[in-house]
């Protein structure tokens, strides 16, 4: 089911957006798409924010210079998109603007527009990393920009 929805050419074009947007601000952006939570966190009733959570330290996201790094976490079985952000960029951006990231992204999924989608996100999440992390010329690259598929 993910593969079909997230072939290829999609991941690559999520690649994309997100080499594109990094080059207009400070932070780093990382996108995370699971089929499906495993037996035993069902069993442990554990939710999908926590589950994303979980991804955003499994694949330190967190570490960035400045505390800048944002995970896009999509749980296909659910349906459900977190938006995890390190400290550095949660101290500046509200709880509502996260949620209208992630409320744009699930529109378009409920469509069937999943690469539509998922750039969108990218995009929205990048709007915000450039109003409070613009960036200043020499920032690296300090996350892998290429989508995973749990």
């Amino acid at each position: 089911m993910t593969r079909r929805r997230f072939p290829a050419h999609a991941l690559s074009a999520i690649e994309s957006a997100i080499t594109t947007v990094e080059a207009r601000h400070a932070g780093e952006i990382r996108f995370v798409i699971e089929t499906a939570l495993d037996v035993s966190a069902l069993f442990a009733d554990r939710t999908p924010r926590e589950r994303a959570v979980e991804v955003f330290s499994q694949y330190r996201v967190w570490d960035t210079a400045n505390n800048n790094g944002v995970l896009i976490y999509l749980l296909m079985a659910e349906h459900d998109v977190e938006i995890i952000a390190d400290r550095g960029i949660a101290a500046k951006v509200s709880e509502a603007e996260w949620q209208a990231v992630c409320q744009e992204m699930e529109t378009h999924f409920r469509a069937g527009r999943f690469r539509e989608g998922a750039i969108a996100g990218v995009e929205g999440v990048a709007a915000l990393l450039a109003r409070h992390f613009p960036h200043e010329g020499g920032d690296r690259n300090e996350q892998p920009n290429r989508p995973i598929l749990l």
